[in-house]
């Protein structure tokens, strides 16, 4: 299979998974949670109660039904306040959730930020007349709706070359889920997004939706892959992911060569390989990469291709620098819960 396709299936527990096909290959993973797990998602909304101020930190623990969220900016809240908040990553075990007060509802072509007032377009959009297109399309969408002028909105990247009934139709889905947001009670999230919807909205992709795709396409078989540390490269070598509770840690291997070249060319590969495998894991927080033996000569080069292959990459990472020791240390933010925790 050629090109860009998203494919949907369901896993033998029943949730929903989407994949992103690329020319045949597997390069993102999003999974439904399993049936009755109530670990908040990256992206849900809830309404929360102030349980507990920080008054140092100006921060505030807030309850979400079951769970304990951690509230950075806190600064006038009262114990037992009421307000929405919208989970921005994973926590480790036992740990409270990060949430934010400010909530944002994402479409494929714009996204509603009720807190920043104002229409802002992405700077990939570059040409003056599409930007000013853009900009009168969803002056008229908020119009339409009986919006204020002055209602934020981010207009993506996507919505270069849009057209106008959809992403007016876009604009006025996300101001509805506000106004249902708003109004909804319950423990539990009151927005939140499914594995298909994120993949429809996130993948510049066709979508695929066959029975069966993924055994078809050979998901499955990648995803059996996915349940083992290692990971072989084409050159030979292979690569080690293990998350320990601490941090993650990624060794490279040369697989048995000696030649020389031969660990220059393994960590290049495996350099360009990172940012998927750990996409795929869904893993976080603390990177270390232990590479194959390198010169100090070759360190500019490793990172200088880390860093293009992460330019692709959706999740924030952060290349922290070298460890006296010749270690590469990378920051990633948990936006994914681990895919061992799904498929468990």
């Amino acid at each position: 299979m050629t090109g860009r396709v998203i494919l949907i299936d369901r896993l033998p527990g029943g949730q929903q998974a989407a994949a992103l096909m690329v020319d045949g290959r597997l390069e993102d993973l999003l999974i439904d949670p399993p049936q009755g797990d109530a670990t908040p998602v990256p992206g849900e909304i809830y309404r929360a109660r102030v349980d507990r101020l920080v008054p140092k930190q100006g921060a505030a623990f807030v309850r979400m039904g079951e769970a304990m969220g951690y509230l950075r900016e806190a600064k006038g809240r009262r114990e037992g306040d009421r307000l929405l908040v919208q989970v921005t990553g994973y926590a480790e075990p036992d740990k409270a959730v990060p949430v934010t007060a400010r909530p944002l509802y994402k479409g494929r072509y714009a996204i509603h930020t009720p807190h920043a007032p104002g229409i802002n377009l992405s700077r990939q959009i570059k040409d003056a007349e599409e930007r000013a297109r853009l900009l009168a399309v969803a002056e008229q969408a908020l119009a339409d709706q009986g919006a204020d002028p002055e209602t934020g909105l981010i207009l993506r990247s996507a919505a270069a070359q849009s057209a106008p009934t959809a992403l007016s139709a876009e604009v006025k889905a996300l101001l509805a889920d506000r106004d249902r947001v708003e109004v909804a009670e319950g423990d539990g999230p009151v927005y939140t997004a499914t594995a298909r919807q994120e993949a429809l909205r996130e993948w510049d992709a066709v979508p695929s939706e066959a029975a069966a795709s993924f055994e078809t396409q050979g998901v499955w078989d990648e995803i059996d892959r996915l349940r083992s540390p290692r990971a072989a490269l084409r050159s030979g070598g292979w690569l080690s992911v293990e998350a320990t509770a601490a941090l993650v840690a990624v060794d490279v291997n040369t697989g048995g060569g000696f030649q020389s070249g031969d660990a220059l060319t393994a960590n290049l590969e495996a350099a360009r390989e990172i940012p998927r495998q750990l996409r795929l894991r869904g893993l976080g927080g603390i990177v270390v990469i232990d590479w194959a033996p390198l010169p100090k000569r070759d360190r500019k080069r490793i990172q200088d291709t880390l860093k293009t292959a992460l330019r692709r990459d959706p999740v924030e990472t952060t290349i922290a620098g070298w460890t006296p020791l010749g270690l590469l240390e990378l920051t990633r933010k948990r936006e994914r819960r681990p895919l061992a925790q799904l498929l468990d």
